[in-house]
């Protein structure tokens, strides 16, 4: 670990600071699911569409917290201190790391440095680290490959839960290559959001994704509607990016309710 810290304290030199990291208020009751990252979650809700998700389903609910901010990495977020804050606090089932999508050489390795600094952390409260997996840049798709194996990587580093949201883009890209899961040319549009939770609640609770409901209502007041023929795509997406990993071996939630606002 000394060596991983001076690798890290190097990466801060070169790298920087981007500001502050809020944490926001939990949301919901449940298993609890602590999110650290940047404007890939808040942009489009995924917290927040990934607790709502849980509740359509009728089985376990998920109590979901987030900090995050603008460009942060990482390393940001280690060096500033809430997330590290918060994870003390405890009570925490997974704790969900996410960054940009780390294609290039030094950003994987910061990826994985802080990773395992996170790690630490997280282990000592009794949680599990899960690496989300960001897509890259609508500009740079030929980089997802190379993001997709760095998350790969700093998951097995840690024998941590790889969330493989990259991956789902992907297998969505495959069923329709005209899908708009961008919604700026870098944050995801509802549909992207909606596909990105349906991986993670998939992954975390071993559920399969497909009957899930296309609309939902969000804690914080806002809805999320795809419509149930994308919303099908989407899960059968979902489901196969998630099929290729090995179970979390967390129990399973009931089968998903179908249709209608929740």
């Amino acid at each position: 670990m000394p060596t991983a810290r001076l690798a890290i304290l190097l990466l801060v030199t070169v790298l920087g600071s981007c500001g502050g990291s809020p944490a926001e208020p939990q949301l919901g009751e449940g298993r609890r699911v602590l999110f650290i990252g940047n404007s890939y979650l808040y942009f489009g809700d995924i917290p927040g569409i990934v607790r709502a998700l849980a509740d359509s389903a009728g089985g376990d609910e998920l109590a979901v917290k987030t900090v995050a901010g603008a460009n942060l990495a990482l390393i940001d977020h280690w060096k500033e201190g809430t997330a590290v804050r918060e994870i003390r606090k405890g009570g925490w089932e997974w704790v969900v790391l996410q960054q940009g999508p780390s294609s290039v050489g030094i950003n994987r390795d910061s990826l994985r440095l802080v990773t395992k600094l996170f790690a630490d952390e997280i282990a000592a409260v009794g949680a599990t680290p899960a690496l989300f997996s960001a897509w890259p840049s609508q500009p740079r798709r030929q980089d997802f490959a190379r993001a997709i194996e760095s998350y790969t990587l700093a998951a097995a580093d840690v024998d941590g839960l790889l969330l493989p949201v990259a991956s789902a883009w992907l297998a969505a890209w495959e069923r329709d290559p005209g899908l708009a899961l961008y919604a700026d040319g870098l944050h995801s549009s509802t549909a992207g959001a909606y596909l990105s939770a349906l991986v993670i609640y998939s992954r975390l609770l071993d559920a399969s994704p497909r009957g899930l409901p296309g609309t939902l209502r969000l804690a914080s007041g806002g809805t999320v509607s795809v419509d149930v023929e994308r919303a099908a795509l989407l899960q059968e997406a979902a489901e196969e990016a998630v099929s290729t990993l090995e179970p979390t071996g967390a129990p399973a939630a009931r089968p998903s309710a179908r249709g209608g606002v929740r």
